[in-house]
């Protein structure tokens, strides 16, 4: 059986990676057309992820290729928060399963296919203005995949401030926050000039001030921009209240 007149469905397979998934369009680029991927999924020579996204039979997807693989179709799509600071060299408790927090612009969920395999948070909470160039504060690691961004710690720990509460308890985030070390004060600053979340800022004061922290100055100027007098208040997830103030 013949996928065009140029080659093979024999000679197609083995010049895809066994741990990669594929769009119909990456197929496409070999010569290979939708319809012709979805005959193959249900003959056994491709194995079908989801709708349109295809991998080698019996392949185990790598991480960091399907993270992205996924960031090629999800705006903004990166590794964030907790994740992305334990990725840096900063992190406390040791997971069995570690569980991956991604952002991204777009409103939505994971394809099932991906939380199935991996442990997974995607969410899309707004910290930062359209000013600020979406891409600031991301890149990839020094020896990792050149197509996964991950947030510098910089964001990263604005993104861990937003998650406290909801996904991170506040004893962790304070930890975290007291083990950064040497945050560059011009893109902390950068970011914090362009956050509009106001429980951000307030935090970011309120841990510089209980830990002492270096940022402090920058922390307190932002927290002063941002807000009324009045005190932004929230129970966490483990029922301990956060009062934080201007």
């Amino acid at each position: 059986m013949e996928t065009n007149q140029k080659f093979s469905i024999k000679k197609l397979v083995t010049q895809l990676a066994w741990d990669a998934p594929y769009s119909t369009q990456d197929l496409a680029a070999l010569g290979l057309r939708p319809t012709h991927a979805a005959r193959l999924a249900e003959s056994g020579w491709l194995k079908r992820l989801g709708r349109g996204v295809y991998q080698v039979p019996n392949g185990k997807l790598d991480r960091d290729k399907t993270i992205a693989f996924l960031a090629s179709q999800v705006s903004g799509l990166h590794v964030g928060g907790k994740t992305a600071l334990a990725w840096r060299g900063t992190r406390q408790n040791l997971a069995v399963t570690e569980r991956l927090i991604l952002w991204g612009h777009k409103n939505g969920r994971l394809p099932v296919w991906f939380t199935k395999t991996f442990h997974s948070i995607y969410q899309t909470t707004k910290i930062f203005d359209d000013t600020l160039p979406p891409d600031y504060g991301l890149a990839p690691l020094p020896a990792g995949h050149p197509k996964l961004m991950v947030s510098v710690p910089e964001r990263a720990l604005l993104e861990l401030f937003s998650d406290t509460g909801k996904l991170q308890s506040l004893e962790e985030t304070m930890n975290l926050a007291e083990s950064v070390r040497n945050l560059r004060p011009d893109v902390l600053e950068m970011l914090l000039s362009h956050t509009t979340r106001i429980k951000v800022v307030r935090q970011a004061k309120a841990l510089a001030e209980n830990l002492d922290l270096p940022w402090l100055d920058l922390a307190h100027k932002h927290s002063q921009r941002l807000g009324s007098e009045r005190r932004w208040i929230a129970v966490t997830r483990d029922k301990r209240i956060l009062t934080l103030k201007k």
